[in-house]
């Protein structure tokens, strides 16, 4: 299954950052980020879930699984 990951670029754009403001966010280089958001490489579950956390969104809204925002209930067990 390939995820589509223009979701990373468009909610990004949609709060007026820059890649490299994310990738200081996230403790990368911007160059890092721009591989994630064109697809060139993975991004790992644990940026993946940090950059939900940030924009207040679940991370199946960031892969494009579903076109809702609301971020899931948070886990008791965390």
């Amino acid at each position: 299954m390939k995820i589509n990951l223009e979701r990373l670029k468009e909610i990004r754009k949609d709060n007026d950052y820059t890649q490299i403001e994310i990738a200081r966010i996230l403790g990368i280089t911007q160059v890092q980020y721009s591989r994630y958001e064109t697809g060139e490489r993975l991004i790992p579950i644990t940026l993946l879930i940090k950059l939900a956390d940030y924009y207040n969104v679940s991370v199946d809204y960031l892969l494009g699984l579903t076109d809702i925002r609301k971020p899931y209930p948070k886990s008791i067990l965390i």
